[in-house]
């Protein structure tokens, strides 16, 4: 086990949102920002942003790491692009306004159409149908979860129907 290996999850987050050079196996070289550290192999996922393309990731796997060194802080204008590489195109920032307004509704909704539906969690957040099915913020059929696939699948699209409505 190599000295990067043997890096704690804690240390390994300090070179997140950082410019660095990592030095591999048989002498190659790696440059990119840390978009994060696996904490089960140690591997090293980089983003690079060439001018012709969008963005390019690479992995260097934990084991054949030798050195890591940090050559720029990130700003908070590459911090906000590296958190946004992953994230789904349609996805849309709610305030907590109007993620408690889509709650409510769709609740409200659910109650309508006699589907027994209750608030779980410490906040009240997360949505319980039939005590078997939960839907989390924002209320998508995407943050449907349940163990029963017939449920989970009449739920989503309830929801969707229910979504598509109000459009």
């Amino acid at each position: 086990m190599n000295d990067w290996q043997k890096k704690s999850p804690l240390d390994w987050e300090t070179y997140v949102n950082k410019l660095v050079k990592v030095v591999a196996i048989e002498k190659h070289e790696y440059e990119g920002w840390v978009l994060t550290v696996d904490p089960v192999s140690a591997s090293i996922i980089l983003a690079t942003f060439p001018e012709d393309e969008k963005v390019v990731i690479s992995v260097v796997m934990g084991h054949a790491v030798q050195e890591v060194e940090i050559l720029e802080e990130g700003d908070s204008e590459m911090k906000q692009r590296l958190s946004c590489i992953f994230a789904p195109q349609e996805s849309k920032a709610y305030s907590p306004e109007e993620l408690e307004k889509r709650k409510n509704d769709l609740k409200t909704w659910l109650e309508r159409n006699h589907i027994p539906v209750s608030e779980q969690g410490e906040s009240g957040r997360t949505l319980c149908v039939a005590g078997v099915l939960r839907i989390d913020p924002p209320y998508g059929p995407e943050q449907c979860s349940c163990s029963n696939e017939i449920i989970l699948s009449r739920v989503q699209g309830l929801v969707q129907g229910y979504l598509e409505k109000q459009q």
